[in-house]
This record gives structure tokens, sequence and C-alpha cells, in this order.
């Protein structure tokens, strides 16, 4: 019988983050280098070595490099010898946290070096997504994806759920919490500017830019010695909506909230499980690169005005491909190591129109078992 992942024999936890400040270009920087001041901050964060390290996972994107298997060049800023063990997804980095989390919970290793990249500058970057739709019918028509989600956003205030000044209202919100995020492209209130595509304003749509992101995972007492407070992985799950988006509600995202249920969001902590109702959090940092999907994704978590919605200013503030969705674990976890968050959901999404989904629910030892 396979054990609940929301109540493991390991406790994981995240107990180190290290990312960039986001830029909108690095020409002057290769993957490695940009990756290479983040990967040694979150090692001397933990005071541990590359060796120490039981298993390193990476998230980035080929796409973007423009390069058959160019994480491998990126393992030149990790250190691969003596031999490691290394796995890699073709995913945002939360995804290869899922991987790690896994891994330790399997006790295959007791620590873990998770890490992701991506540079959107040199391209363009709704050209390239235009690749992860139906080859068939949708790619070759290239809707991008400030297209699609200009489609969301049109879907959302037809149906009564919002409209354009509570979205720019997200935007402001998101932007100004951003002044307290030193790493941030885009801190401070500014003019919502002009539509890229109705009903989405250049303030509604992320920027562009280019950024890495790591943490290091460690089980039970190893977590302990190297974090005074741990960020412990509660639970964790992803699920995927249907490709086709004709076949979708873009009004609702169900795989998230499926998602949270199986992480045990809306449990009470440590309580009895399927409690339903809202999130039993205190912060959430949600991977919603457009201020309507925030919208979307507050309606399917049912987050009121009690829970601290991306303090970080989120993906509206910065959003480097592959590793943003990792950084909103990484947010959530050093919230709760410096004591402002006890119980934190952490969100991450890829595809269009938050094709897919994934949740994590983070607790500090303030409500340890």
């Amino acid at each position: 019988m396979t054990p609940d992942p929301r109540t493991p024999d390991r406790e994981v936890a995240i107990v180190a983050f290290a990312q960039t400040v986001h830029r909108r270009r690095t020409d002057e920087l290769s993957e490695v280098e940009m990756l290479m001041p983040v990967l040694h901050d979150v090692l001397r964060q933990t005071g541990l070595k590359t060796s120490d390290i039981g298993f390193t996972c990476s998230g980035s994107s080929d796409y973007l490099a423009g390069r058959a298997f160019s994480f491998t060049m990126a393992l030149d800023g990790v250190g691969a010898w003596p031999p490691i063990s290394e796995s890699h997804v073709e995913m945002d980095g939360a995804w290869a946290l899922y991987e790690a989390w896994v891994k330790l919970l399997t006790g295959q290793a007791d620590t873990a070096l998770v890490y992701a990249y991506g540079k959107s500058s040199p391209g363009s970057v709704r050209d390239v997504l235009t690749r992860q739709l139906d080859p068939y019918y949708l790619a070759p028509l290239w809707p991008d994806s400030v297209a699609l989600a200009a489609l969301q956003a049109r879907a959302l205030i037809d149906a009564g759920h919002t409209d354009e000044p509570a979205l720019a209202s997200v935007a402001a919100r998101s932007r100004e919490d951003a002044t307290a995020n030193p790493h941030a492209q885009l801190p401070g209130r500014r003019p919502q500017g002009d539509y890229v595509v109705a009903p989405l304003r250049t303030g509604d749509c992320p920027p562009v830019g280019d950024g890495a992101a790591a943490v290091v995972l460690a089980v039970g007492d190893t977590a302990r010695a190297l974090c005074a407070r741990p960020a412990w992985i509660r639970g964790m799950d992803h699920r995927i909506e249907a490709h086709a988006l004709g076949l979708r509600d873009l009004t609702d995202s169900p795989s998230t909230r499926l998602a949270a249920e199986r992480a045990g969001a809306f449990d009470l902590p440590h309580g009895p499980q399927g409690m339903g109702g809202a999130p039993n959090v205190d912060t959430a940092e949600l991977h919603a690169p457009f201020s309507s999907q925030e919208v979307v994704l507050r309606r399917a978590l049912d987050l009121d005005d009690g829970v601290r919605v991306n303090p970080s200013g989120g993906a509206l503030a910065a959003n480097p491909m592959m590793a943003a969705g990792l950084i909103r674990l990484g947010e959530a976890a050093a919230r709760i190591h410096r004591g402002a968050s006890d119980r934190a959901l952490a969100h991450a999404t890829s595809g269009p129109c938050l094709q897919q989904n994934l949740v994590a629910v983070l607790e500090g030892d303030s409500r340890a078992r």
C-alpha cells in the first residue's frame, strides 16, 4: 500500500533558497555564468559542499537556449566530478523539486539540490511558446501566450468574475509589494499602459527577462541541523488540464483545486483530512503570469482576504521562464524561514492558460507534529 504523501515517514523540508536579481537582458552572461552565483549562495546558506548533496535535479528548456541538451552545459556550474546523482526535467524547476522530493521520500538520498534557469531575452518568447500548442490545429495559427491569456481574461470578464479595473488593481498590488523584493525586475507601481491584446494591457502581462533560482532540500534531523526553521513540505501534487483549449472552461482551474486537495491544502494542520472549504494557510505564492490568472487561481482555491497573496510581487514582478514556479516555492519557504509565515501554499504552472498546475503546502516548526 502506498503511503499518503501528506504524512510521509520521512519529513522533507526546504532549508535554503537563492535567486538572481532578475533582469530584462543578460547578454554578457551565459546560462552557466548566470547560474553559478545562485548555486554558491544556496550552498553557502547551509554550509554544504557539492559533494555533500545526495541528489541534484534541474529544470530548463532547450527551446529557450536554442540547442539540444543545453542543460548539460549548466552542470559545469554544479560540478559533475566526482560523479553525482543527477536528473533533469524539461519543465519549470518546480517539477524538478517534485522529483527531488519523491527521491528523498523514498530514502534514496538525504539532501537534494534543485535549480532552474531561463534566458528569454535572446529571442521572442511569445513565438517560442506557440510551439507547446497542439501541432495540428493550434500551433499552425501561431496564437501566442498573450493572445491566449487575453481569451481567458475576456472569458472571465464576460462571466462577471472580474473587470479591467480589478485586473489593474491586481497588477498594482503585486508590483507595489515587489518594492520590498530586491530581486524583482519590475518593482513599484507603474501605468497600466496600452493594450497588448485586449483586454490585457502592458501592466497585466509579465516582464520578459532572464533569471535563475535554487533550493536545497533535506530530511528530518539533517534539515533541522542545516536551517533554524525549516519549511516542511507537508504535501505536494500536480495535475493537468485537457490539452485542447476548446475542451476547457478557461474561467476555472479544476487541476489547481485537485492538486491543492491532494496536497492537503484544505485539511486542518495535522488534523482531519478532506475538510473542504478554504485552504488553511496564511500565505499563498501563486504563479500567475497574467493578472487575470490570479483571479482564476483565487477562485479555484477559494482564497479570502485573510491570505496574503504574492507578497514577493509574484510573476508580474519577475517571470524568468522555467524558474518562476520554483521561485514561488522558494519565496514561500523563505517566509517560513524568517518567521513571516507559519503555513503557506505555493503554486506553479506550465502551459497555456494554466494548463498544468502544481501545489505544495509548506509549514514551519511552530506547527510541527
